[in-house]
């Protein structure tokens, strides 16, 4: 039995750098074509679909969004997200897209996050403005690979869990 598991770009590209998670989504929903147990989908900024979704029973998600600027903008970080060191009581905004408030909105409508690697990459501008600042688009091949490299990871990790 094949994992499922959802690719999710998230991000309002009328923020400059903020649109990452969508440009990446341009790239990866190329290559998905759901057949194989994957459905890649760019979010933009509706947390609240997210939520809904997650509620279809993912065994993972890839989360792919823009990070705080820490000094490196257009440095690509990818981790396990650690789903429960927010408690937060969701704000139910339609357009609201904190993925620790989807989260949170999950967990109001009665569902379990999967299990989650975010693919991000600091962001340089985010203010009002099209288009991602020369760091952060040229982060953009790499996190594809990213992306396709945490996708290999789950497989092979669901893969060995399930032969025990």
């Amino acid at each position: 039995m094949t994992s499922r598991i959802l690719i999710a770009g998230i991000g309002n590209i009328f923020l400059g750098d903020d649109g990452f998670g969508p440009e990446v989504m341009r790239h990866v929903c190329d290559r998905v074509d759901g057949s194989d147990g994957l459905r890649a989908t760019d979010y933009g900024i509706g947390g609240m679909h997210l939520a809904y979704d997650l509620l279809e029973g993912w065994d993972a998600l890839v989360l792919v969004d823009a990070l705080p600027n820490r000094g490196s903008p257009g440095t690509l970080h990818v981790f396990e997200a650690d789903h429960g060191e927010h408690e937060l009581t969701p704000a139910l905004d339609a357009h609201g897209m904190d993925p620790a408030v989807v989260f949170a909105s999950l967990r109001a409508l009665g569902g379990v996050a999967p299990r989650t690697v975010v693919v991000g990459c600091e962001v340089a501008d985010v203010t009002d403005g099209i288009g991602l600042s020369e760091p952060v688009q040229a982060a953009v091949p790499g996190a594809v690979t990213a992306v396709e490299s945490a996708v290999a990871m789950l497989r092979a990790a669901d893969h060995s869990l399930r032969e025990v």
